[in-house]
């Protein structure tokens, strides 16, 4: 009969061995979020929403995207990759424009970016033909059917990307000189004159 310190034994090794194995299942379930205070997806602008918004539209159309909303305060944008044959990869870009504090005459407008990739998965079929009373006979044609398959969808989360995407949106801000957020709206159309141009010499 076996001592009680080698029975002991036996129950102690094998616990020991399994604690790493259940150690190692209990994982972050997003290791790689975190919230910071670094502005990567985001960007302050002058002038009222409206207009930021307007800017980011026609920053993404400069690009090539499609416009799928355009609202007086949201944009999402749309353009796809052909990569390699068989893999096709497209970017959703989404833009949210929200006024600062009043007064500011600024406007902070927030970016992101979800890249989607898919593949192609093709799918080869057998035809069958009926031949009167022989019924139906099966005959080597094949039929394809192809398709996109979404195999994985990520936010972009490169900062030098929103970065070249602000910067090329100072170009199409559009705000009248000395006109401030709070009396941006109250202006009527055609109310501010055009500056004079110079004719050439």
């Amino acid at each position: 009969m076996r001592t009680t310190p080698e029975l002991l034994l036996l129950f102690i090794v094998p616990l020991g061995l399994s604690l790493p194995g259940c150690m190692s299942t209990q994982r972050t379930a997003y290791p790689l979020e975190s919230f910071t205070s670094a502005n990567v997806f985001s960007s302050t602008f002058p002038g009222t929403d409206k207009v930021a918004c307007e800017a980011a539209r026609r920053t993404l159309l400069s690009q090539g995207y499609i416009i799928s909303k355009a609202a007086a305060t949201q944009v999402v944008g749309e353009k796809k990759f052909q990569m390699e044959n068989d893999v096709h990869m497209q970017i959703e870009f989404h833009v949210a424009c929200a006024e600062d504090s009043k007064g500011s005459n600024s406007t902070t407008v927030f970016a992101n970016a979800v890249r989607d990739r898919y593949t192609l998965k093709k799918s080869n079929d057998s035809a069958s033909i009926g031949v009167g009373v022989l019924g139906s006979v099966s005959l080597p044609i094949r039929m394809s059917d192809d398709s996109l398959v979404k195999v994985a969808s990520e936010t972009i989360p490169a900062k030098g990307f929103y970065d070249s995407f602000f910067a090329l949106m100072e170009r199409y801000i559009d705000v009248p000189p000395n006109l401030t957020r709070a009396n941006a709206e109250d202006v009527p159309a055609g109310a501010i004159e055009p500056t004079p141009s110079i004719p050439p010499r």
